[in-house]
């Protein structure tokens, strides 16, 4: 069945049924059609007319889009509504049209969803180094590692801050975390993290041989060649976020971004619980163990950062 014609047949429904207001017909109506204008963005011209080719990551897409745009959590419960009823009056006489709302989980309109930033926003904040600057400095290469740790691999800051140098291992491309509750996890980091690594262990060494610390494990390192705290980190996100983006943006953004960007392109909410090392239904909504090779394959396919070509995963970084 089409798209157009479902909603039209739905529609159509809810006016003989008689139990509903125009002005509530009026408003499904405007939020399916918004829907399916999103569908003609996404898919194959082919698949954004087509039911039966509306996949779950497309309505948890759509849903993200309308966020991202400053829709507010009330509004995106009754986009969602519209949708649910949708299919269930198409499954009514469609009983094998696969039911693509379901499992998809909306906050109570009381909860606030976490800030993220959108996919231009995140690039424009990863790729806005200074590029006056010939010769980078230490801070700014650490601060770049920084970015690229939170967005890549959505640590937590005070995981960034606990980072030992032995953490990162670069022939698996991943990094050990140690979460909340003293758990483990490993999670990918995208080739750009190994480029600008690349880049800051000639520095990271030059400084602790001059503050007399060669034997210092922590990855990140202030000015004194000590660890770098949780704080610090904060305060250089901070700084970044205005200075690339215009506005204040926390550590805790850069981790979300990541989740949503990797929900939206992956649709797998299972891979993004492993991910984020979330512990229950609270956070992600399903608990399910995924193991590391599957997690890894997920995260090559769909995170912005892992995407990068051929021929500079091959190159040696930086």
């Amino acid at each position: 069945m089409l798209i157009e014609e479902a909603i039209a047949d739905f529609l159509n429904a809810l006016a003989r049924d008689g139990r509903y207001s125009p002005a509530t017909i009026e408003s499904y109506q405007r939020d399916l059609q918004g829907w399916r204008q999103f569908m003609q963005t996404r898919k194959t011209q082919d698949e954004a007319q087509r039911m039966d080719a509306v996949q779950p990551a497309d309505l948890r897409a759509y849903l993200m889009h309308e966020r991202s745009r400053g829709v507010a959590i009330r509004s995106l419960r009754r986009r969602f509504a519209a949708l649910r009823a949708l299919y269930r009056y198409l499954r009514k006489d469609s009983p094998d049209l696969q039911n693509t709302v379901q499992g998809i989980l909306m906050p109570k309109s009381e909860q606030r969803l976490p800030d993220w930033l959108t996919v231009d926003q995140a690039k424009q904040l990863m790729d806005g180094a200074d590029s006056s600057a010939n010769t980078p400095d230490f801070a700014q290469i650490r601060d770049q590692l920084i970015l690229e740790l939170l967005y890549s691999s959505a640590l937590r800051v005070s995981e960034l801050a606990g980072l030992d140098l032995q953490d990162l291992d670069r022939h698996g491309g991943s990094v050990r975390v140690m979460g909340k509750g003293s758990k483990e996890r490993i999670v990918p980091a995208g080739s750009t993290v190994w480029r600008v690594l690349t880049a800051y262990l000639p520095l990271r060494h030059a400084l602790l041989l001059d503050k007399h610390r060669p034997e210092e494990s922590a990855l990140l390192l202030n000015a004194s060649g000590q660890r770098l705290s949780i704080r610090s980190i904060q305060v250089r996100i901070k700084t970044l976020g205005e200075k690339r983006l215009g506005q204040h943006i926390h550590p805790h953004t850069l981790r979300h971004s990541a989740a949503s960007h990797f929900l939206q392109s992956a649709g797998d909410l299972r891979a993004v619980q492993e991910y984020l090392g979330h512990a229950g239904i609270a956070t992600t909504a399903i608990y399910t163990h995924m193991d590391y090779q599957r997690l890894a394959q997920v995260y090559d396919q769909a995170h912005p950062r892992a995407k990068q070509s051929k021929s500079s995963q091959n190159e040696d970084p930086l």
